[in-house]
C-alpha cells in the first residue's frame, strides 16, 4: 500500500467562513431569505443548515420549507437574528448588556449551542450589583445553571445595595431565584428582618402564588434572627406569614428567644447567622500590664481586621474564651480597673462569665462560676464549657491559692456543677478537646520550691485526660518537655502543644491519640508567648501576636502566623492592627 500523509490547515475554516461573509455581503448565491419584523436576511442555505441544528432540521428532506425561497422568524427580533447569522457566518459575537436578551434568545430558538455558551460566559463575567437580578432572570428562563448560581450568589452578595438602591430589582426577580437567594449562607450587613419584609414585598408584587410556593419561600427565612420586638409585628403583615407551617416557625422563633440560658443548645438553621466564621480576639493589649476591653474579628477569607461595635463589659486579664452554639463566653479572669495616674491595677479574680449575642450584638451576665479563677484553663466539650484548675485568692487574703477543682457549665439550667477534681492542682496548664474528651496539660503547681526563672525544669510534663464515658481523670503518655502558659489545639484529628513562658527549646509536639505518642514538629518562626491561638474550619492553626524577648527586654509582636499540620509549616500571612498580646481567641459567625 502506498503512504501518505496528512496534513492540517487552521486556516481552512477561516477562509471558507470569510469567503461566504463576502458572499453574504454582496447578495451572491443567496438561496433563502430569513425574515423577522419585516428585516429580510439574505443567507445560504447549505451554511445555515451545517451551523445550526434548527435549520438542518427546518431544510431536511421532510420539512415543507426546505425550498421555502423565504422563513419568516417572527419569535426573534432583528438584533439578536442579526448576530446570529453574523456568528455563523464568521465564528464572531457580538453582544452587549442592552443586545444581550435578544442574542441569547436568537440563539437558543436556532439552538446555536456554541453562541449560548458564549453569553453564559459573558453574563459570568460581567455580573455586578446593577445586573445581577436581570441575568439571574434571564439565567433561570433559558437554562443557563452557570451563569443563574453565579447570578445568585452576586445577589446575595450585594444584597445591600440592592435593598438601598435597586429594591425594584430585588422585587421583579423570578421565584427559583428569590428562593436560592433566601437560602444563601452568607449575606453581608443585611439584618434578617429587613429580609422578611423584602420576602413579603415580593409576595405581595408577584402574587398571589399557591400555597405550597409561598410555604416554600418564606419557610427559608431565618426567623430566629428576628428580635422578638420586630417579630411579632412581621408575623401579621402578611396572609402567607399565617399559613400553619410558617405560623409554626415563627412559634419556635419566639419560644428560641425566650429560652435564655439554653439558647446556645436550641440552635437550628433558623437562628443561625448568615455568616461565615471569623476568629474574634478578645482582651490583651500592647502593654501586657494594660489589658484594653475591644473585640478584634478577623475575617478568614480576606485576612483582614476589624473592631466589633461592642467592647467587653470590663476589663479582664488572664481570663478564657470559648464559644458554645454561635455564642462567645468570657470566663473568669481577674479584673482590671484604672487606678491612680491613670495606672491599671487588679481588683480582685473574677466568677463572672459573660456571652455575647452576635445576632444582636448583645453582652449578657449569665450564671457565675463556683469559684473565681485565674490562670486557669476552659474548653467546650460534648455541649458544655469546663473550666479547670487556675487560681483563686484565698478569704482572708494572702497569696493566691492553686486549685485542682473542675467545673462545667450545662446549658440546659444554665447552672455551673462540680466535676471530679484532677489528681493535683495546676495553673498556666493548657486544654483542648479531642473526640469527646477533655486533655489537659502542663502547668505548675503552687509547691513553694518552684521558682519561675527562664529556663526553669519543673514546668510539667504530664498530660492528663478527662475520660467522658469512663467520668475519670487519666494519664495518658507525657509530652517531652515540660510547659507553662502554652497552648493545645485540636486539629485533624490530633494534639497539637505549642511555646509556653519558660521554655528552654521552642519544639511544638503532636499527640496521637490512638497510638499515645507524641512527635516532636517544627518551631515557629519566631518564638514568643502571650500569644491569641486558634484553628481553622481547614485544620490549619493561627498565632496572633504575643512577646518575645529581644537584648533583654520583651517586645510586643505584630505577627500573625500560620501553621499548617499537613505540611509541618509555617509563615507570616498578615499583620495586627497594632501589637498585642495576652489576647484569647476563639472561632465564631460573625457577621460583617
Amino acid at each position: 500500500m502506498e503512504s501518505y500523509s496528512v496534513l492540517y490547515s487552521a486556516s481552512q475554516r477561516t477562509e471558507l467562513l470569510a469567503r461566504f461573509q463576502r458572499l453574504r455581503s454582496d447578495g451572491r448565491m443567496c438561496d433563502v431569505v430569513l425574515e423577522t419584523n419585516g428585516v429580510s436576511f439574505p443567507c445560504h442555505r447549505a451554511l445555515l443548515a451545517s451551523s445550526s441544528d434548527y435549520f438542518w432540521a427546518l431544510f431536511g428532506e421532510a420539512a415543507v420549507e426546505r425550498l421555502a425561497p423565504c422563513v419568516r422568524l417572527p419569535a426573534l427580533t432583528s438584533v439578536g437574528l442579526d448576530v446570529i447569522l453574523d456568528f455563523l457566518y464568521s465564528g464572531w459575537l457580538k453582544v452587549s448588556t442592552e443586545t444581550l436578551p435578544d442574542v441569547l434568545e436568537a440563539a437558543r430558538y436556532l439552538q446555536v449551542e456554541a453562541a449560548v455558551s458564549i453569553c453564559e460566559r459573558y453574563m459570568t463575567d460581567e455580573l455586578g450589583e446593577g445586573n445581577c437580578c436581570g441575568y439571574a432572570n434571564l439565567a433561570e428562563r433559558h437554562a443557563l445553571p452557570d451563569a443563574l448560581e453565579a447570578a445568585q450568589e452576586t445577589i446575595a452578595w450585594e444584597m445591600a445595595t440592592l435593598l438601598r438602591e435597586r429594591r425594584d430589582h430585588l422585587l421583579s426577580l423570578n421565584l427559583p431565584s428569590m428562593m436560592a437567594v433566601l437560602e444563601a449562607e452568607e449575606i453581608p450587613v443585611v439584618k434578617e428582618a429587613e429580609l422578611v419584609k423584602l420576602a413579603l414585598e415580593w409576595l405581595s408584587e408577584n402574587g398571589p402564588l399557591p400555597l405550597l410556593q409561598s410555604n416554600l419561600l418564606l419557610s427559608r427565612l431565618r426567623f430566629g434572627l428576628v428580635a422578638m420586638e420586630d417579630l411579632v409585628p412581621l408575623s401579621h403583615a402578611h396572609k402567607a406569614m399565617g399559613t400553619p407551617l410558617i405560623r409554626s416557625q415563627v412559634t419556635r422563633a419566639l419560644e428560641y428567644h425566650g429560652s435564655g440560658s439554653a439558647k446556645p443548645i436550641r440552635q437550628s438553621k433558623q437562628s443561625t447567622l448568615r455568616a461565615a466564621d471569623r476568629v474574634l480576639l478578645v482582651g490583651g493589649g500592647s502593654n501586657p500590664d494594660c489589658p484594653e476591653r475591644h473585640v478584634l474579628a478577623f475575617n478568614l477569607k480576606s485576612r483582614t481586621f476589624a473592631k466589633l461595635t461592642s467592647s467587653l463589659p470590663l476589663g479582664l486579664r488572664n481570663h478564657c474564651v470559648c464559644s458554645l452554639g454561635g455564642f462567645l463566653f468570657v470566663v473568669g479572669g481577674e479584673l482590671v480597673s484604672e487606678g491612680d495616674g491613670g495606672k491599671v491595677v487588679s481588683v480582685g479574680i473574677s466568677n463572672q462569665v459573660w456571652r455575647y449575642d452576635p445576632r444582636f450584638e448583645s453582652w449578657l451576665q449569665v450564671e457565675s462560676m463556683l469559684q473565681g479563677r485565674t490562670k486557669f484553663t476552659c474548653c467546650v466539650s460534648n455541649g458544655a464549657i469546663y473550666a479547670i484548675g487556675g487560681q483563686r485568692a484565698p478569704p482572708q487574703g494572702g497569696a493566691l491559692t492553686t486549685l485542682a477543682s473542675v467545673e462545667f457549665y450545662d446549658s440546659e439550667d444554665g447552672s455551673w456543677r462540680r466535676l471530679a477534681p484532677m489528681p493535683g492542682p495546676l495553673y498556666g496548664h493548657a486544654s483542648a478537646e479531642l473526640e469527646g474528651n477533655v486533655y489537659v496539660s502542663g502547668g505548675l503547681s503552687d509547691d513553694p520550691r518552684t521558682v519561675l526563672i527562664p529556663g526553669h525544669t519543673q514546668s510539667r510534663r504530664e498530660v492528663l485526660c478527662w475520660d467522658h464515658k469512663e467520668k475519670l481523670w487519666r494519664k495518658v503518655a507525657a509530652m517531652s518537655i515540660g510547659r507553662f502558659g502554652h497552648r493545645m489545639v485540636s486539629a485533624r484529628g490530633y494534639l497539637y502543644v505549642f511555646l509556653g513562658m519558660y521554655e528552654a527549646f521552642a519544639d511544638i509536639e503532636r499527640y496521637d491519640p490512638v497510638a499515645d505518642h507524641w512527635t516532636t514538629l517544627r518551631p515557629p518562626v519566631v518564638a514568643s508567648f502571650g500569644y491569641g491561638m486558634a484553628a481553622t474550619p481547614t485544620g490549619t492553626v493561627l498565632v496572633f501576636g504575643g512577646t518575645k524577648w529581644s537584648d533583654g527586654q520583651q517586645v510586643v509582636l505584630k505577627s500573625v502566623l500560620e501553621y499548617e499540620p499537613k505540611k509541618d509549616q509555617w509563615r507570616e500571612i498578615c499583620r495586627l492592627p497594632r501589637p498585642l498580646t495576652d489576647t484569647e481567641c476563639a472561632l465564631l459567625p460573625v457577621p460583617d
